[in-house]
């Protein structure tokens, strides 16, 4: 007998019912994906407006205080978790590309959370390397080029406290990684990836069906 489906297909029409149906009306975020959007092709890097809010209620059900990003892009992901952290939290922004985290500096100040934000502009694995390792981040998000993701989360996770979550996007890479005939670097890294968290006996994991594929780590 064959087993019936456990999963939906989101249409276009079920991800706008979606996304009307949960607290995604901001409308500081909504003019920000406006803003990014006119940058072309180069905006679906943004992170979609139910995957913002999704990681802001995980970052403020943990009480998380202090947080890290690597890519940052336009500042969408990180508005929404800077949101989510008290008057007195952190959030590490780690980015490369002044243009584009140029707009998300004038949308933080719009929000009111340029002051919980720091964002270094370098490579992020220099970045995280100048960290402590006895520095304890309650919250990650990874979200930047492919080929350097088991480095992210290698250096992070050194540095995550335990029940700290590390979020990592784009995990099912528009159906690469399950593609034998696709080779290339970003999909090699990020099915290493895939692989390596499925048996790291350091964190519990689940791999979610949101936007293009959303891990959740949490360490142990």
């Amino acid at each position: 007998m064959a087993q019936p489906s456990r999963f939906i297909a989101l249409t276009p029409k079920l991800h706008e019912y979606l996304v009307a149906h949960g607290h995604n009306g901001d409308p500081i975020r909504a003019e920000l994906a406006a803003e990014t959007a006119k940058l072309g092709q180069i905006s679906t890097m943004q992170i979609g407006p139910e995957q913002g809010t999704f990681m802001a209620i995980l970052a403020g059900a943990i009480g998380a205080r202090s947080a890290v990003e690597v890519g940052t892009f336009t500042g969408y992901s990180a508005l929404c978790v800077a949101r989510a952290l008290p008057a007195d939290g952190r959030l590490l922004c780690c980015d490369v590309n002044e243009q584009w985290t140029g707009i998300a500096r004038r949308y933080w100040e719009r929000a009111g959370v340029a002051n919980r934000i720091t964002l270094k502009l370098g490579p992020a694995a220099d970045t995280l390397n100048a960290i402590p390792v006895s520095h304890a981040f309650d919250f990650a998000f990874i979200d930047a080029d492919k080929s350097s993701y088991p480095i992210y989360y290698d250096e992070i996770l050194k540095r995550l406290r335990p029940g700290g979550l590390i979020l990592i996007d784009n995990v099912l890479w528009k159906g690469a990684v399950v593609d034998e005939a696709i080779k290339d670097a970003d999909t090699r890294a990020i099915r290493a990836l895939n692989d390596s968290i499925a048996h790291d006996t350091r964190v519990e994991a689940v791999m979610l069906g949101v936007g293009d594929g959303l891990t959740i780590v949490r360490k142990k």
